[in-house]
């Protein structure tokens, strides 16, 4: 199934009133813990998507756009944010994200319509990949990091619910070893 951008783009302007709602103001006891061992807190998860923003989704858009399949895809940094961001409190990095996003989904719209779904671009690994089902990555790859903050939200309180915890399934995914970050 192929998505419109349009039906793409209706979720992606979502994510960054999801996360000032959900995140801004929330006392950092909430925002502490990663959703996993060795997981990402909130704000990690954050900083990974401004990392998308910036070097990521747009960028591989504009080289399917431009180049096709004749130039690889730049390896994504996917921690870039650990580093990058530390001293930044997580509103600001939210509200950053808003921007961002804001910015690049007018750049979407801009340069691409449903015709260009089925271009071919190369990605590192994955090797050929349309511009429909990276898009389609994007608006998916939000909702996976969403569910990773609420995770790490509901683990800040896994040991304040008690014996409920075998019945909140968002808790039992922190018993899991194979369950990772990004």
């Amino acid at each position: 199934m192929t998505s419109s951008v349009f039906e793409t783009t209706s979720l992606l302007k979502r994510t960054p009133g999801v996360l000032r709602s959900l995140l801004v103001d929330l006392p950092e006891v909430w925002t502490d813990t990663p959703d996993v061992a060795r997981g990402w807190r909130p704000r990690d998860v954050v900083g990974h998507l401004i990392t998308g923003e910036q070097t990521d989704w747009m960028t591989r858009t504009r080289l399917i756009l431009e180049e096709g399949t004749a130039r690889p895809f730049q390896r994504f940094d996917r921690l870039a944010m650990l580093e990058r961001d530390a001293g930044t409190s997580l509103g600001e990095l939210v509200e950053r994200f808003g921007a961002l996003r804001e910015t690049n989904l007018a750049a979407l719209d801009a340069l691409v319509t449903d015709a260009d779904l089925d271009r071919r671009g190369l990605h590192p690994t994955l090797g050929e990949v349309t511009l429909g089902e990276l898009l389609a990555s994007w608006a998916v790859h939000d909702l996976d990091h969403i569910g990773q903050i609420f995770a790490g939200l509901a683990g800040s309180h896994d040991a304040a619910v008690g014996p409920w915890r075998d019945y909140l399934g968002i808790l039992l995914r922190r018993d899991d070893p194979s369950a990772v970050a990004g």
